[in-house]
């Protein structure tokens, strides 16, 4: 049980701190609970970014905030035509290999059942 609490401390602990989910500055309780609702939400998409897309990978275990900062800060170009949207990813991108794969691991996934 002891283990348990330990583990859920340390995500609360990630969401807090990688997620600014203490970030209630709001002067309404909506504008802050939307903001606590979005971050919950954001931690659980990354979440299961991180154990879906790169299980097996000794980026499984790491945490929302390297996540977020190594894989997913990206610079791209965005072009919009009338029919599409061209997303051009840098070519100078050092975590190319990883991406590639997490991407590719996320649809044998296929869809999360509901």
């Amino acid at each position: 049980i002891y283990c348990a609490r330990g583990d859920m401390e340390n995500r609360i602990k990630a969401q807090q701190l990688d997620l600014f989910s203490t970030r209630t500055s709001g002067r309404l309780m909506r504008v802050n609970q939307l903001r606590l609702w979005l971050s919950a939400v954001a931690y659980t998409l990354l979440d299961d970014l991180r154990r879906l897309g790169l299980e097996g990978t000794q980026w499984s275990g790491v945490r929302p905030s390297t996540l977020r900062l190594k894989l997913l800060k990206i610079g791209a170009r965005v072009r919009v035509t009338s029919r599409k949207i061209w997303l051009s990813l840098a070519t100078g991108y050092p975590y190319e290999r990883l991406f590639a794969h997490m991407y590719h691991q996320l649809q044998r996934a296929g869809p999360v059942p509901a």
